[in-house]
């Protein structure tokens, strides 16, 4: 078995286990710090749009040996004071897209673009799309996303608890302002392919959270019965038993992304593929990172604030300092045995029994002679 493999198999049965939800405070202080730096990054560079949402023109050209630098020097000055964003497409030929350009404009562009670029005008393909449409494009868009937030919402409250359902929440707009944010910060064009893309994003956050919060629901039923774990202990210890799964399952989906990213926008200038990849590549990550470091610990600290995980963590605590005290005085080791018998009953009932170190019987082995016995 592989190292890590084994490492599963140990977190699983609960040999081992990583203080995630006990060390929440730091997590949150490190999603806050990643926030503030997306906001701050919206606010100061602004989100790119496309053509779809904000309106303008796209001119295709035939294929053509020329490269993406050539063409932007070729035809500056003849566009209409706007910014040209050109893009070489896998058939050689060129994108040429300019925002905020009426159909008047984008006539006589296509003409002086085709004589810059030594082409026919007839062979340059013109594609004008209207600031009404792409208005229209981004409600929906909105409309959309506040849609799916709402289902998922009810969705989650229904199938699991109301304090994990805004838990989920929490985390998806914590991976929708990250991704946003990183989007403004590196400059990329907001296109329907990055809608998609974060649509895309929330839902597989959405999985990963709910596969966590499964194992949270079955190892914390009827939590109440037993006296040996708090709630957030037992919440990370069903963390800790789907830690490498998760992680197994993001790293499978970031490979395939980031050669998307890295390899066909980067090295093989595929541009039309970053908007999706780049979406999809931070999203990913910021969903992994949510479902382990927010979305539990969050649950966590909604159900202490209930009377009745309250109360047990009364009694957890007090029978831990009662058996400490006991056990510094020296008291019988029977009753505690028998008690914690009862305990590991009603773990079994909810699901909560770990591996746990059995204390030794004071008496095991006294006066019975070594070797074989007659």
């Amino acid at each position: 078995m592989s190292r890590l493999g084994n490492l599963g198999h140990r977190l699983h049965r609960g040999e081992i286990a990583y203080d995630f939800v006990g060390k929440r405070r730091i997590w949150y202080g490190v999603s806050l710090l990643i926030t503030v730096a997306a906001i701050v990054g919206l606010a100061v560079n602004g989100l790119k749009m496309g053509i779809e949402f904000s309106g303008g023109a796209v001119f295709t050209t035939p294929k053509t040996s020329i490269s993406i630098s050539e063409a932007q020097n070729k035809i500056a000055g003849h566009t209409a004071g706007q910014t040209a964003v050109v893009q070489k497409l896998g058939t050689g030929s060129l994108r040429i897209q300019l925002s905020n350009v009426s159909a008047a404009q984008a006539r006589t562009i296509q003409s002086d673009i085709a004589k810059d670029l030594g082409m026919k005008t007839d062979d340059v393909n013109e594609q004008v799309v209207g600031p009404s449409w792409g208005k229209e494009i981004s409600q929906k868009a909105i409309t959309g996303l506040v849609i799916f937030m709402i289902l998922v919402v009810i969705y989650l409250a229904i199938a699991f608890e109301w304090q994990m359902a805004l838990a989920a929440l929490v985390a998806l707009i914590h991976d929708l302002t990250i991704t946003v944010g990183v989007y403004a910060i590196v400059g990329f064009e907001v296109s329907p392919g990055t809608v998609i893309g974060l649509l895309t994003v929330l839902g597989y956050s959405l999985y990963d959270t709910v596969v966590v919060f499964d194992g949270l629901k079955e190892t914390t039923k009827d939590i109440t019965k037993q006296t040996r774990f708090t709630y957030s202990e037992l919440a990370n210890r069903s963390l800790n038993r789907t830690l490498v799964r998760s992680i197994n399952t993001t790293i499978v989906a970031l490979l395939p992304v980031a050669a998307l990213l890295f390899v066909g926008g980067g090295l093989l200038g595929a541009g039309l593929l970053n908007d999706i990849a780049l979406s999809l590549f931070v999203g990913l990550a910021a969903g992994a990172y949510s479902s382990i470091f927010i979305a539990t610990p969050l649950v966590a600290d909604f159900k202490e604030r209930d009377p009745a995980i309250r109360a047990l963590k009364k009694r957890v605590l007090a029978k831990r300092a009662s058996d400490a005290a006991r056990a510094a005085q020296g008291g019988s080791e029977e009753e505690p045995e028998a008690e914690e018998e009862r305990e590991d009953a009603h773990a079994a009932a909810a699901g909560v029994v770990g591996p746990r170190n059995q204390p030794a019987s004071r008496n095991r082995g006294k006066n019975r002679p070594s070797g074989k016995r007659r």
